[in-house]
């Protein structure tokens, strides 16, 4: 009767428990009405165009889904989920009582004399056994358990955007190594068909040379520049295998050949870039989640200290057989039981507690500032993307009309060269123009396509499938 009226006390006290600390809260966080680099027309943003429709490059769609598969960073994000999930399930586990079984034997000796050294007879020796169950129970009444439960889930749900954050890094990574390594290769070919140029010139030039037309001064500069043009194939071609060996690391494979697909200039950049509005960046990039997170987590804290400062109530009980015959053990006679509680009220640990509640209320004040920190941030490089799009957009239509002028001009000095109006002079200077025309078109095409890319990782672009969230366990409050 008693132990009923012991256990129906403890029940009816868990409800009406209470968790001291405070009660996470979203900051109020100021945010601007809109992207400078747009009209007031903000539309979908275009985060939400999944990578396989950004990138209209077959090639490059099953390099992004090899790496999805097979990099090591990934993997240790996900096993990082896996940590931070098993580390939620012993921490919660506390909540519940632990029930451990129990057997013991042993034998003892107890002297027989009494402690001035009058003898009370022979000496008792004894042999005894037990077998059972034995129970342990915190009463969580001041959600010290609770709360750093809830410290701990939210670290798993950070732990959760911190691995999407890592595939929205790894396929803006690919996109990027994939992108220049096209250039590069675009670059090389320009190199390789400006070599074979400068050799048919320099022929030209030796011809006139030893016809007498021409200066010795005229062949030399010819030679020279085939030189300084065979150098810089050499050095995109190492560029190229070095590029290589970057994308098949963010691939997890050993060096090796890259498979190539269409050119930069052939790929299609969307029409327009909306960014959407910039309350919805909170809620789609991973790292401003994974920080939001960490801040619920540091809040928890708080609370799991504070719960220190008050008493923690726990009950233990057995049941079971002891006895002092073997045979007999588990015989009615032999049967046992005991049921206690025990409560323990800190009084005096030299400010132990009070420091540790201050201690989580100065990580939550750090926590706070990171989350804002990272919010200005996630502002700052859409921002940024917005302008380098439109800028490098309108660098790319110059270095297009650049190139088309350039052409005309060394078109133009070569027939005057030929007709011996004009020195070779014009000639190598037109050809150098042209080139260094052409290679910076290329290199506008990439630095377009990279703003873009770098656009969609800030507007927290790249998922495989639509996000979801995830599946978050009961509160324990």
């Amino acid at each position: 009767m008693n132990q009923a009226l012991l256990l129906g006390s403890t029940l009816l006290l868990l409800p009406a428990a209470c968790m001291v600390g405070p009660d996470y809260q979203r900051p109020t966080v100021v945010l601007p009405e809109g992207w400078r680099e747009l009209d007031g027309s903000q539309g979908e943003s275009l985060a939400n165009l999944p990578w396989w429709q950004l990138f209209q490059d077959p090639v490059l769609h099953e390099l992004v889904r090899a790496a999805l598969q097979q990099n090591k960073d990934l993997q240790v994000a996900v096993e990082r989920i896996e940590e931070a999930r098993a580390r939620y399930g012993f921490t919660r586990a506390d909540l519940f009582p632990t029930l451990d079984a129990a057997a013991f034997a042993g034998r003892e000796r107890v002297s027989g004399e009494t402690p001035a050294g009058a003898a009370l007879g022979s000496d008792l020796e004894r042999s005894y056994y037990g077998l059972g169950a034995s129970l342990t129970w915190e009463l969580d009444l001041f959600g010290r358990i609770r709360r750093a439960s809830e410290a701990e889930r939210a670290l798993l749900y950070a732990a959760e955007q911190t691995r999407r954050a890592v595939v929205l890094a790894l396929v803006a990574e690919v996109a990027r190594a994939y992108i220049e390594l096209r250039d590069l290769d675009r670059r090389l070919e320009i190199s390789r068909a400006t070599l074979v140029s400068r050799r048919e010139y320099r022929e030209l030039v030796r011809v006139r040379f030893e016809g007498g037309i021409t200066s010795e001064l005229d062949l030399r500069q010819a030679e020279g520049e085939v030189h300084r043009t065979a150098s810089q194939v050499h050095d995109l071609e190492r560029q190229v295998g070095q590029k290589e060996n970057e994308l098949n690391l963010l691939l997890g494979r050993n060096p090796g050949p890259i498979p190539r697909g269409q050119t930069p200039a052939a790929m299609a950049l969307p029409p327009r870039v909306p960014a959407g509005l910039p309350a919805q960046l909170l809620e789609r990039r991973p790292d401003l989640r994974a920080a939001e997170e960490q801040l619920v987590s540091a809040n928890a804290r708080i609370g799991e200290a504070k719960a220190l400062l008050y008493p923690t109530i726990s009950i233990t009980g057995f049941l079971g057989f002891e006895s002092e015959d073997l045979g007999d053990l588990l015989g009615a006679p032999a049967r046992s039981w005991s049921i206690g509680g025990n409560l323990l009220q800190p009084i005096f640990n030299a400010g132990r507690n009070t420091s540790r509640v201050e201690v989580a209320e100065s990580q939550q004040r750090q926590a706070l500032f990171r989350y804002e920190q990272s919010i200005l941030q996630a502002f700052r490089e859409v921002e940024d993307g917005l302008i380098a799009y439109r800028k490098t957009g309108e660098r790319r239509t110059e270095e297009g009309g650049r190139v088309a002028a350039e052409r005309q001009v060394l078109a133009l000095a070569e027939l005057r060269y030929r007709g011996d109006v004009a020195p070779y002079l014009d000639v190598l200077d037109a050809q150098r123009q042209l080139f260094d025309a052409e290679l910076n078109e290329a290199v506008a095409v990439r630095d377009q396509w990279l703003a873009l890319i770098l656009l969609y990782r800030s507007l927290g672009g790249g998922w495989p499938t639509a996000p979801e969230p995830a599946e978050k366990a009961p509160d324990q409050g």
